[in-house]
């Protein structure tokens, strides 16, 4: 799969007058991409579009256009390109409720590692979560974190084939049953693997 590229990238002028295009366009890609687990969790399910527009947010943000910089934000946002053989998601834990959302996380440690995905009657692939650093601390998860799915031939054939794919969590203070991907999901995710 592409990685993204300094020359592949668009100037601060140049991204200027595209942004409004291209945010409407990434809005509506990353609508199927997104599968929301319960009421509190969401992942997103990473590609090359939705990380490209990432890094140039970035440097719009910070008004980079210096190479390391711009090579910093291609180091940071490029491991969450899926590689054809994955699935990688950004998941956020939200709670509207300060308060609330403090003592849910302090609850919800290691939910990170109980996501799981599972195509057709395969066995279910748990997320790899946080490769590039540690997120929870002793007393508490964090309320974002980075999430790969690494899937065997027989689930990428599967899941290229039509199969549904289903997602959960097996936590027990967040605990949701399997539940199939709408087919729009599914479709986006399978344009992943290769």
């Amino acid at each position: 799969m592409p990685h993204i590229t300094r020359d592949s990238l668009l100037t601060l002028e140049g991204y200027a007058k595209v942004r409004p295009q291209m945010r409407a366009e990434i809005m509506a890609h990353k609508k199927n991409r997104m599968v929301e687990l319960g009421d509190h969790v969401t992942l997103i399910f990473e590609d090359e579009k939705t990380m490209r527009y990432q890094i140039q947010e970035m440097l719009r943000a910070e008004r980079t256009f210096e190479e390391s910089g711009i090579q910093d934000e291609l180091d940071a946002y490029n491991p969450l390109v899926p590689d054809g053989t994955n699935w990688k998601a950004t998941m956020m834990i939200q709670y509207s409720d300060p308060d609330e959302r403090k003592v849910a996380l302090a609850k919800l440690k290691g939910i990170e590692d109980r996501i799981w995905v599972q195509v057709a009657d395969q066995p279910k692939v748990y997320a790899i979560a946080d490769e590039d650093l540690e997120r929870e601390t002793e007393e508490k998860t964090s309320s974002v974190h980075f999430l790969r799915f690494e899937l065997d031939a027989t689930s990428i054939a599967a899941a290229k084939g039509g199969s549904p794919i289903r997602m959960g969590i097996d936590l027990d203070a967040y605990k949701v049953d399997a539940m199939t991907l709408a087919e729009n999901t599914r479709a986006s995710l399978v344009g992943d693997l290769v």
